[in-house]
């Protein structure tokens, strides 16, 4: 039991690791972190514009986080606030256009990735990872069984 849940710890902190060095690597060109791949991504997918909360709710992140972000990207000319208040985050065309690129480039990173397994396998995973992920998030809202 130890064993797996080395391996498992061990495997996800080295993909989490490996994939914000990608990320970050990618983001450089835009004089961003690998953290804003991450926004500009979920922003691509709602071109109508999407608010903070529900922004912080895709990402998995909490507001403080996704305003200092945004107000990055703002300032990069890549996003604007549409409305007042509890506004729409909106990507400019020049943040359409990086989050395209960052959306290539991050589907090439994942193929690459997962060059060697088979669709098949490949369901397998992400099912596995599906089940273990909503195993965990039972657990940390009704703790460990005794």
């Amino acid at each position: 039991m130890v064993e797996r849940f080395e391996r498992f710890s061990l495997a996800i902190a080295e993909i989490s690791r490996c994939w914000h060095k990608l990320a970050g690597e990618e983001m450089k060109a835009y004089g961003l972190k690998g953290a804003h791949a991450t926004y500009l991504t979920a922003l691509y997918r709602h071109p109508e514009g999407i608010t903070v909360p529900e922004l912080c709710e895709l990402c998995l992140k909490d507001k403080s986080d996704a305003s200092r972000m945004l107000a990055i990207l703002e300032n990069k000319g890549l996003v604007r606030k549409e409305g007042g208040y509890g506004g729409r985050m909106v990507l400019t065309p020049a943040g359409t256009e990086a989050a395209l690129q960052v959306r290539k480039r991050a589907a090439r990173a994942v193929e690459a990735a997962g060059k060697d397994l088979t669709e098949e396998e490949r369901a397998v995973l992400y099912r596995a990872l599906d089940s273990i992920k909503d195993n965990l998030r039972a657990l940390t809202s009704e703790g460990i069984p005794q």
